[in-house]
């Protein structure tokens, strides 16, 4: 476990320093998550299972996600002034991005959906 953590942190150091150093317009832990998942990719490319360890590291993060939202909900309250004055543009923005995230998830699954030589299901 302590070795799939390790992993985790080192993906999202490089990626901090690749988006600070390339002046990338995302954010550092979001290129460490492309970093890992081309890795993944690779490991998976050529034949070989995932570590046992990752897998069950990965599965303990996320059946604690729900966690790691409480900072971001505590942040949302105590900026309850800000975010009144500003309701329009919250509701416009939520929206619009919800819309293009429905609509990004449609077309990946759609062409997804097309290719017939998918891997299958684990």
């Amino acid at each position: 476990m302590l070795n799939a953590i390790t992993l985790f942190v080192c993906c999202q150091f490089v990626g901090e320093v690749a988006a600070r150093g390339l002046a990338l317009p995302l954010p550092g832990p979001v290129v460490g998550l492309l970093l890992l998942f081309a890795g993944l990719t690779v490991v998976y490319r050529r034949g070989r299972d995932l570590p046992v360890a990752l897998r069950t590291t990965a599965q303990s993060l996320l059946g604690n996600l729900s966690l790691l939202f409480v900072p971001a909900g505590v942040g949302v309250m105590t900026q309850l002034d800000v975010l009144s004055a500003n309701l329009v543009a919250v509701a416009v923005s939520i929206l619009l991005s919800t819309l293009a995230g429905v609509l990004v998830t449609g077309w990946v699954m759609w062409r997804l959906a097309r290719t017939e030589d998918l891997p299958p299901a684990s």
